[in-house]
């Protein structure tokens, strides 16, 4: 196969059957790749990593504006917009973290050393985060966009120690992709105490009544990213297995199914903030929509929320130029 990657895999299905294409699946728009993890890949025969497991992160780039686009709003319009799609003191998640850091410190899924190497180019990490790695007793997790990045790195590490189900039973581990170890968000996580796949659906961070996990798989397929084709249930790329562990969180603490859509839908926007911009400009101008009126679970959707959705949404508006997107990278 020339040049094939396997976090860019086609729509799922509700039976959850998944028909990758060939070829990079993101927006046209995009010119600019981000960086590659710990170098590129070396293919051969099929979704193969070389012997030292790399991967490539998604790509993203500059928007283009086309001939069809609609104009962009306003300097004040879309200032009052960016605050309701990221408000600006953020917001507490309907979680409580507890010791789940210090779980999977004394695991080796996040080797604290390597996570705190990593943020001393970064400012280093703040009280707040040490306690969310080394603490006991934390209340709710908060996010905004100052420590977005961070939260989704924890969770990325949640997600893929997590012992679940899909990870072992849905399209991760389906036969055709020759192992679970080779995508992004396995072979992506740098940040273990040895290789990543030592940890991959090994512990009972979460643990989920039958109901629970019903639940759970609904809404996972239901929720998708836009820097690939895949809904959280085939968590092929650090978003998606780090959605994954927010709902498996949301699921066993009993938040309820309308609340899990609404919280996803505030956490994507914060992870994916050009793109979400760009929709809640996209819907004003095109549908008279505003953002607060806006139902969750159709926008996570596929036709929003896709690589190949949010693609036809850019092709009809001017998008804000924020000069953000989601880095699919530690």
């Amino acid at each position: 196969m020339n040049e094939q990657t396997q976090d860019s895999k086609s729509l799922e299905s509700e039976s959850s059957e998944i028909k990758p294409k060939r070829g990079y699946i993101v927006p046209i728009s995009f010119l600019i790749s981000f960086l590659i993890i710990a170098g590129a890949f070396s293919y051969n025969n099929g979704f193969q990593l070389p012997q030292k497991k790399q991967t490539k992160i998604h790509s993203s780039s500059k928007k283009e504006v086309t001939a069809n686009s609609l104009p962009s709003l306003d300097e004040k319009s879309l200032k009052e917009l960016e605050e309701k799609v990221l408000p600006p003191e953020g917001m507490v998640l309907p979680i409580v973290w507890g010791d789940l850091g210090a779980k999977m410190i004394d695991s080796g899924v996040i080797d604290g050393a390597k996570f705190e190497q990593l943020y001393t180019n970064r400012g280093g990490l703040d009280n707040e985060t040490k306690n969310l790695l080394y603490g006991k007793n934390n209340g709710n997790l908060k996010i905004n966009s100052e420590n977005s990045g961070t939260i989704l790195n924890l969770l990325w590490a949640l997600g893929l120690g997590t012992k679940n189900d899909i990870l072992e039973k849905g399209p991760m581990n389906d036969k055709k992709y020759n192992g679970a170890e080779n995508f992004a968000s396995t072979g992506g996580w740098t940040l273990a105490k040895g290789e990543a796949m030592n940890y991959y659906s090994k512990y009972p961070f979460i643990i989920l009544t039958p109901e629970q996990q019903s639940l759970l798989e609904r809404v996972s397929k239901n929720i998708y990213r836009s820097c690939c084709n895949n809904s959280t249930y085939f968590p092929d790329c650090n978003h998606g297995m780090a959605m994954l562990a927010l709902l498996e969180l949301m699921a066993s603490q009993n938040v309820s199914e309308n609340e899990m859509y609404q919280v996803a839908l505030k956490i994507n926007s914060f992870w994916f903030p050009d793109t979400y911009l760009t929709i809640a400009q996209y819907l004003k101008l095109k549908k008279s929509i505003e953002w607060e009126k806006v139902d969750p679970k159709e926008i996570l959707g596929a036709e929003y929320s896709s690589a190949s959705g949010y693609q036809k949404i850019l092709s009809q508006v001017t998008p804000p130029e924020q000069g953000s997107s989601g880095s699919c990278g530690v």
